[in-house]
């Protein structure tokens, strides 16, 4: 099973070779400033399973838990459309907005 998805302007584009391992939503107060004040819906996958086309940028800090977190963006159009935590690489979360399907999840 393919998952696919993208950015708003369509800059960026992901293709996901697995079934997700979890879906989440995150109240910290990062992704309150992502969520326009309400918390980011997330579901994760294993990070070897992605193929992703176009660039993004990259935001870097420290979460609360003290893990380094990367939130990634499309540098034209401003989406977020990953997250990934240093302490855990093999995982990347996909903000669900971004799928292609996001009412399957």
């Amino acid at each position: 099973m393919a998952i696919s998805g993208g950015c708003l302007c369509g800059a960026v584009r992901y293709r996901i070779e697995a079934e997700p391992i979890a879906a989440r939503t995150c109240w910290c107060r990062v992704c309150q400033f992502i969520g326009a004040g309400s918390a980011t819906v997330n579901v994760a996958f294993p990070s070897e399973a992605f193929n992703i086309e176009g660039t993004l940028s990259d935001f870097a800090s420290k979460a609360d838990s003290g893990n380094v977190m990367h939130r990634r963006f499309c540098p034209k159009c401003g989406t977020h459309v990953f997250a990934q935590s240093e302490a855990r690489p093999h995982l990347m979360s996909v903000r669900a907005g971004t799928l292609d399907e996001p009412g399957d999840w």
